[in-house]
């Protein structure tokens, strides 16, 4: 049986080993050691390797942050209530159904920690955000990984539901739009699966990214946790919103499922977190759109540059790109290092996808230079 003592404990050996949630941790590549400890007089780099936002935290958010640093010095567990409340206002749910943590990465981890043992897996498909899968194997859990379906890089619904019943139960995890690939599994494709899942089978719906998605091609699964369904929603401010280093997020999920949860989780949260994250979310409705079409110009400008050079990519719904190189990917990301720009780690089996985060418009002109330089070279 694992308590939340042990499940901590497992997340210690899991991040001393480089698996638990840090895209630079387990890079594997020179920029991994310049992100952990920087020279003293390190160039200037791009950072394009981990999905960051860098238009950074909205003006509201940095005062926020600010104002209330003196008051650092408490965990404030008196007023996490106002921040799960102010969440359940935004997604239209009751703050029963909302549990908050240290960036949608620990509420993610409770599910696994919830719904998946031994015998019940977590059932996902490949490649997604491997270090979910890490993390759960290096908890003992059971693990079914079904290739996406080609060419739309789609969530095969169906498979994940047979599988899901041949086991007997467990979570399927399913990323939207999805990390690395960028792509989306279709509105009528989750439909389908909330409507078919197995019995004690809960669907867990990774958003991390679905504000930078085109709204007239994808929705939130929240819809179906306002329906009672068994599924489970994460979202996080590290992306849009841009505090990756702010670390909060959140889960959605029907009051029974966030009860089984719960035990897995910390309950603390960064005060200044909370307070950067609640002064974000007033300003939601203007704020996620203009960054949503900001990244949508950007990411569109730099397909249009790809087609160009007749480099092929995965078209993408998210804050970065898949490049084919047509080489081993770890040899081309150290030569781009050397360049100056820092991008994605390896994920295989796409051994010869580079992953690059969409930057400013600034960034991606240094990318520009610097791709084209190792391309060709």
């Amino acid at each position: 049986m694992v308590t939340r003592r042990s499940f901590m404990r497992q997340l210690g050996v899991a991040g001393a080993a480089g698996v638990y949630f840090g895209e630079t941790l387990i890079a594997g590549t020179a920029q991994a050691d310049v992100r952990v400890k920087p020279p003293a007089k390190a160039p200037s780099k791009v950072w394009l390797d981990a999905n960051e936002n860098s238009a950074g935290p909205p003006a509201s958010a940095i005062e926020a942050m600010v104002q209330n640093a003196p008051h650092a010095w408490r965990y404030h567990f008196d007023e996490f209530g106002e921040f799960a409340r102010l969440i359940a206002a935004s997604e239209q749910i009751s703050p029963a159904q909302v549990l908050f943590g240290v960036g949608s990465s620990e509420v993610i981890a409770s599910a696994i920690g919830a719904f998946t043992s031994e015998s019940k897996p977590m059932i996902t498909a490949s490649p997604t955000y491997d270090i979910i899968v890490q993390l759960a194997r290096a908890m003992g859990k059971a693990v079914v990984e079904i290739p996406l379906t080609a060419p739309q890089w789609s969530y095969p619904v169906k498979l994940l539901a047979e599988e899901a019943k041949k086991a007997g139960g467990g979570m399927i995890y399913l990323c939207n739009p999805n990390n690395p690939t960028g792509s989306i599994t279709s509105v009528e494709d989750v439909r389908w699966l909330v409507g078919n899942l197995p019995p004690d089978t809960v669907l867990l719906v990774d958003e991390a990214y679905l504000e930078f998605a085109d709204p007239a091609k994808v929705e939130s699964a929240i819809k179906y946790v306002r329906e009672d369904k068994s599924v489970v929603v994460t979202r996080t401010f590290s992306k849009i919103y841009g505090m990756a280093g702010v670390r909060a997020g959140f889960g959605c999920a029907r009051p029974d499922l966030i009860s089984a949860m719960n035990p897995f989780m910390d309950n603390v949260i960064p005060y200044l977190g909370v307070r950067a994250a609640m002064a974000a979310l007033q300003e939601k409705s203007t704020l996620v759109p203009e960054r949503r079409k900001n990244n949508a110009r950007i990411r569109t400008e730099l397909c249009q540059w790809l087609d160009q050079n007749k480099v092929r990519y995965i078209p993408s719904q998210a804050n970065f790109v898949m490049i084919d190189v047509k080489r081993d990917v770890r040899e081309f990301s150290g030569a781009m290092f050397r360049e100056g720009v820092a991008v994605g780690r390896p994920f295989p089996p796409l051994n010869t996808m580079l992953r690059v985060t969409i930057g400013s418009a600034a960034d991606m002109q240094r990318f520009r230079q610097a791709f084209l330089k190792v391309y060709s070279a």
